[in-house]
């Protein structure tokens, strides 16, 4: 669906390293030293869901296709970005392009990797980065509003610009404007302060089950519900592992499950995604949509005509496919029901959809 999250953070806190854990692969550099990583990299990262695994076992598929999300490693910003220092100003025009911020933040003490600020302040880092973002959203607005391109927006995104400018003017929790206006609105502002923010505390191996003091003092002030304690480094470790040493390296470390399956998940749930299944022998597939998704809107994703020839849709849940072990048995149990165009899909739903063409 090209959902995007960007990581964003100051040089040298571990967005490259995470960023290659996260698409197994290499293809960002990890280098010790500032601005490394020039041009966004994308990876396309498959959403793991074991009960799409379990769908491709009932319905013999020989093609099994996971969902995604697409994760952006921005190089890192520094104080002053919003004037151009560093690379900032292409820094920040890449943030604009994503549909939430993963803050990649420095929880550790090092000797051998080169910190920009003389020592370790999460909530300082962090600080930076808003500022320099709310810097550039304010350079926007008063663009935006001035009187010959005013004529050319809608009345409510003037409000949402104006609502945006007293807050940063006044030093106000921008992010309580996320409960003033409707989502869409919102998004249609591309303001960077407003994106979904997920934060992510990097720590070295000692910290990774109970955290350190920097991520104590950093979850004191931005709370425990959008931030997660990883250690990017030992993430990428885990991926060069089989199945079996991996479960044994993450028994040793006391973590039950790996830090890149919760981020992953938790970055679903902050852009207020979920899941429907397509299940065949041909294939069985996990698809994306936003939540509370109408039915015709849920067949679009599979193909255009889907949505235009809409005409009903077989339901399954989950839960009764599985039970029921495939389409055959869920029908003839009065299982599957026939739902019309006002039909909101739910989380798990296993679709068949009727059309014309």
């Amino acid at each position: 669906m090209g959902f995007k999250c960007g990581i964003v953070g100051l040089p040298n806190v571990g967005k490259s390293t995470l960023f290659n854990a996260l698409t197994n692969s290499s293809k960002a550099q990890a280098e010790n030293f500032p601005f490394c990583t020039i041009d966004p990299n994308l990876g396309v990262v498959p959403v793991v869901d074991e009960r799409l695994d379990r769908l491709t076992i009932i319905s013999n598929s020989k093609k099994k296709i996971y969902t995604t999300i697409s994760f952006v490693d921005i190089a890192g910003l520094v104080k002053g970005a919003s004037k151009g220092e560093g690379l900032g100003n292409k820094f920040l025009s890449h943030i604009r392009e994503v549909d939430a911020i993963i803050h990649m933040i420095r929880c550790f003490d090092s000797n051998d990797i080169q910190n920009v600020n003389k020592n370790v302040d999460p909530v300082r880092d962090l600080e930076i980065i808003q500022t320099e973002m709310k810097l550039a959203d304010l350079e926007s607005i008063q663009k935006r509003l001035d009187k010959k391109n005013k004529k050319n927006i809608s009345n409510e995104q003037i409000k949402i610009l104006e609502t945006a400018l007293d807050y940063i003017n006044n030093d106000k929790n921008i992010e309580e404007i996320q409960n003033l206006y409707e989502k869409k609105e919102i998004e249609e502002s591309c303001l960077l302060s407003l994106k979904p923010n997920l934060y992510v505390c990097n720590v070295e191996e000692e910290s990774i089950k109970s955290g350190n003091k920097y991520t104590k003092n950093f979850i004191e002030r931005y709370g425990d519900k959008n931030t997660i304690i990883i250690s990017a480094e030992i993430e990428n470790q885990l991926n060069s592992l089989s199945e079996k040493e991996k479960i044994n390296y993450m028994d040793m470390l006391g973590i039950k499950e790996a830090g890149i399956k919760i981020l992953t998940k938790k970055g679903f749930n902050l852009l207020n995604l979920e899941t429907f299944f397509t299940s065949g022998p041909e294939e069985s597939r996990a698809w994306t949509i936003t939540k509370n998704c109408l039915a015709p809107k849920a067949a679009a994703k599979i193909h255009s005509d889907f949505e235009k020839g809409f005409i009903k849709v077989e339901t399954v849940s989950y839960k009764d496919f599985v039970i029921n072990k495939g389409w055959v048995d869920s029908k003839s149990n009065g299982k599957m029901r026939l739902e019309g165009k006002e039909y909101i899909v739910k989380d798990g739903d296993v679709l068949n959809f009727r059309f014309n063409t």
